[in-house]
C-alpha cells in the first residue's frame, strides 16, 4: 500500500514541485538591495522542503479543474508564509531549533537579526505575489491566505503553544492549538486551490474544508509520532525535541498507538469528504495516506 500510494503520488508531486521552485527561485532574479539579506531569504526558502502546502494548492485546484498556470502564485504565496514561519519558529524566543531540513536553522547559518528580517521579508513577498496575480476572485484568495496566517490562524497557534509548554492540556486544547498553528495553513492552501477554479459559493468547497481540517490534524500527529520514533537525519531537524522542551503532543496525551490510531481514524475522515469531487480527487486520497506513511 505504502509503495503504491508514493508511486501515484509522485508524479504530482515533482510536477507541482517544480513548478512551485521555478516560481521561487525566479523571486531572486532581481539585483538585491542587501545580499546577505537575499542570502539568508533563500537559505529559508529554497534549501529543501516537503512543499506540502503548494502541492495541496495544486491538486485541490486540478481537482476542480484549475490548470497550473492559474495555482502558480496561490501556491508560491503559501510556500513563501510557511518559509517564513519556519524561520520565525526556530529563533531562540520560540522554539530555538539548530537544524531545519537538514540545514543549519536561518538564524545559525546568518545571525538572529537577519533570521527577523528574512522572515519578515518572506511574508511581505507572499502578499506581493499574490496580489500582482490577474485573477477574478483576487480578494478572496488574499483574504485566505492573510486570515490563516494571522491572529486568526497560525500566529495565534504559535501563541497558544508557547503557552503551553510545561504544561498538561487534554486532547481538545492539543487539537485547538493545532488547527490554527498547523491546520490553519493546510485548509488555506486548499481553500485557494478551490477559489482558483470556482466561486466562493460552490459546495464543493466546504468538502475541501472538511478534508483540509482532518488531513491537517493527521499530519501533525504524525509529526508528533515521528518526534518519537524518527531520527534527526531522516527527519532533517531534532529529534525528540518536543520532549525535550516539555511540550505536550498527542504521542505523550494518548501514547503511540493511540496517535498512530486518531492519525488513521482522521485520514479515513478526510478521504470521506471528498467523495463530492468524484475521481478528480483521487490525488488527494494519495496524499491523505501518505501524509501518516512518511518518514519524514
Amino acid at each position: 500500500m505504502v509503495s503504491q500510494t508514493l508511486t501515484r503520488l509522485s508524479e504530482h508531486r515533482q510536477a507541482s514541485n517544480a513548478r512551485v521552485d521555478a516560481s521561487l527561485e525566479a523571486l531572486f532574479s532581481a539585483p538585491a538591495v542587501d545580499a546577505r539579506l537575499e542570502q539568508a531569504m533563500h537559505h529559508g526558502l529554497l534549501v529543501g522542503g516537503k512543499r506540502l502546502r503548494p502541492l495541496l494548492v495544486y491538486l485541490s485546484g486540478r481537482a476542480l479543474g484549475a490548470s497550473d498556470d492559474d495555482l502558480d502564485a496561490p501556491a508560491a504565496a503559501i510556500e513563501l508564509i510557511h518559509a517564513y514561519s519556519l524561520i520565525h519558529d526556530d529563533l531562540p524566543a520560540m522554539d530555538d531549533d539548530d537544524l531545519r531540513r537538514g540545514q543549519p536553522t536561518v538564524h545559525k547559518a546568518y545571525d538572529e537579526a537577519t533570521a527577523i528580517l528574512a522572515g519578515d521579508a518572506l511574508q511581505a513577498l507572499a502578499f506581493e505575489v499574490l496580489a500582482k496575480a490577474s485573477h477574478p476572485r483576487l480578494a478572496a484568495l488574499v483574504t485566505t491566505l492573510a486570515v490563516a496566517s494571522g491572529r486568526q490562524g497560525m500566529v495565534a497557534g504559535q501563541a497558544l503553544d508557547l503557552a503551553a509548554v510545561g504544561g498538561l492540556p487534554d486532547v481538545a486544547a492539543l487539537a485547538h492549538m493545532h488547527a490554527h498553528k498547523t491546520g490553519a495553513l493546510i485548509e488555506a492552501a486548499v481553500r485557494m486551490g478551490g477559489l482558483v477554479a470556482v466561486e466562493e459559493d460552490d459546495s464543493r468547497l466546504t468538502a475541501l474544508a472538511r478534508y483540509a481540517r482532518a488531513v491537517g490534524l493527521a499530519f501533525q500527529i504524525h509529526d508528533d509520532v515521528l518526534d518519537v520514533t524518527g531520527d534527526t537525519a531522516t527527519l532533517g531537524k531534532t529529534s525528540g525535541a518536543d520532549a525535550a522542551r516539555a511540550k505536550p503532543t498527542y504521542s505523550s496525551l494518548l501514547g503511540l498507538e493511540g496517535a498512530r490510531a486518531k492519525a488513521r481514524e482522521l485520514t479515513d475522515e478526510a478521504i470521506a469528504a471528498l467523495a463530492p469531487l468524484g475521481e478528480g480527487a483521487a490525488p488527494l486520497i494519495d496524499l491523505a495516506r501518505y501524509m501518516i506513511e512518511r518518514d519524514h
